[in-house]
């Protein structure tokens, strides 16, 4: 799709959230007709946006060019319009979404039209777990490496982390770099692939979006699906792919992987009783980091480095008298990680505190058991669609928490699972305040312990949304730092 290919539409945005807000603004003008469509009316709308994303909607609204139609029936009689640009909260699956491809609608989105018109090359990154932070390690390498050398590129960073890609067009040129964090949403209808695909790892999630898990991986696979000789798709070798997914690929595969194993490219060594990420240069071998050197918490977090060593290496094809192994080395160890994904916040009287608010699902709080060696107090609990607990349960059962502490509208059903996966720890519920939940956990550590916040439910009910969750619990724990 180009430009001049939108100038004679009849165009309509289904759902004005951050991605639906950025491709109005970037749709306004380019096309015949620009409507918005959200169940939201205006007063709602406001008051649930905070930010540059209030005022984007306030410019949209006050714009008597943009059509907008708000209510229940929001979705109805899509056939009015020639393209539909749904955001990915609203799923390709939606029956009235089907009712408007039935009817010959072409349903697009954000990241759809980005790839259709980004000059740059584009590394995309998806995956279970790890996403975000692959990503911003890409990004903060790259980024590195071009301000030290003078480079003409430049590197950006956008999609499922939280800045629309589309807002990026207006600064991009052929020379560029852009890092995509990519979800199943968006890619579930796209039919473009990036120069570089990562795929971090492939587990269960969004079972309450995506009709079965087929489905699920389906529409991860459309990341590599497209791709063309001379891309790279990189691969866990520890994580279990379809099939049928390299049948038919057309660019090189590449692999990485948590073990020493000849097949990858990049791997995890054991290193004089540390570990190490290692990457391989032909019949040579480079050390990347020491786990003891890093800030990043969590042996997973060395399998995101070797994944972005390698996607960061494709991206520069670096000669052999190169040194980026030396930028890729110091942007690793400076690198804290992203904000609520197993953040240490602070030490107190022996016990670390770790945000990881993040994990609003079973995945990454399983991840975050095995990631930290010590024993453990870890608050779960929230809201959740009906989530099987069994499988985080007898994770836990069998490791090395010392106490749970519940939260939320879950923790009964949570202390069911406890007790039915045999758990024989203290199971404690926190209350309603992060000051209760926090004085709580920290009634049951020991000095030498970890209090982990990765609570593998949504926030509903007690705290706004993630960021505010885990704003509180750093809040809290400076409060008991500075005591």
């Amino acid at each position: 799709m180009t430009n001049r290919d939108l100038a004679t539409k009849k165009v309509a945005v289904l759902g004005l959230g951050i991605e639906g807000a950025a491709v109005t603004r970037f749709l306004r003008g380019k096309v015949n007709t620009l409507t918005v469509l959200d169940h939201a009316k205006r007063k709602e709308m406001l008051e649930k946006a905070q930010g540059e994303l209030r005022v984007q909607l306030e410019q949209i609204w006050d714009d008597p060019d943009i059509a907008k139609e708000v209510g229940d029936d929001y979705m109805d009689k899509l056939d009015r319009f020639d393209i539909v640009f749904r955001t990915p909260g609203i799923s390709y699956n939606n029956e009235k979404i089907q009712e408007a491809i039935s009817k010959g609608v072409e349903i697009s989105s954000q990241i759809k039209l980005f790839f259709d018109l980004c000059p740059a090359r584009i590394i995309g990154v998806t995956g279970t777990k790890g996403k975000g932070t692959t990503s911003s390690l890409i990004y903060e390498a790259l980024k590195n490496q071009s301000e030290q050398d003078g480079s003409e590129f430049k590197v950006f960073i956008a999609g499922n982390i939280g800045y629309p890609a589309i807002s990026l067009l207006p600064k991009l040129s052929s020379k560029d770099i852009v890092v995509l964090e990519l979800s199943s949403f968006q890619l579930m209808d796209l039919d473009q692939s990036p120069h570089i695909a990562v795929v971090t790892n492939l587990d269960v999630e969004h079972q309450d979006y995506h009709k079965s898990l087929e489905e699920y991986h389906k529409s991860k696979y459309n990341i590599l699906a497209h791709q063309e000789e001379g891309d790279f798709v990189i691969l866990n070798l520890n994580s279990t792919f379809p099939g049928e997914w390299l049948l038919g690929v057309k660019s090189d595969v590449v692999y990485f992987s948590s073990d020493e194993d000849e097949r990858a490219e990049a791997f995890v060594r054991e290193i004089s009783g540390d570990q190490g990420v290692v990457v391989k240069s032909g019949d040579k071998e480079q050390l990347v980091c020491r786990q003891s050197e890093i800030k990043l918490v969590g042996r997973h977090n060395l399998e995101n480095i070797a994944a972005a060593s390698l996607a960061y290496w494709f991206a520069l094809a670096p000669s052999s008298n190169s040194d980026f192994m030396q930028t890729l080395r110091r942007t690793v160890k400076e690198f804290t990680g992203l904000p609520h994904r197993l953040e240490l916040v602070a030490e107190v009287d022996g016990v670390k505190y770790v945000d990881d608010s993040f994990g609003t699902t079973l995945g990454p709080t399983i991840a975050a058991i095995s990631s930290l060696p010590e024993n453990k107090v870890i608050i779960l609990g929230g809201s959740s669609k009906g989530a099987d607990f069994k499988p985080l349960a007898e994770r836990i059962a069998q490791s090395n928490v010392s106490a749970v502490v519940l939260i939320g509208d879950e923790g009964p059903r949570l202390e069911k699972a406890l007790s039915a996966a045999g758990y024989m720890g203290t199971i404690a519920w926190g209350g309603k305040t992060m000051e209760e939940i926090v004085g709580c956990a920290r009634s049951l550590a020991h000095s030498g312990e970890v209090v982990v916040l990765s609570p593998a439910c949504a926030s509903f009910g007690l705290f706004r949304d993630y960021k505010d969750r885990g704003e509180q619990f750093h809040q809290v724990v400076a409060k008991l730092k500075n005591k």
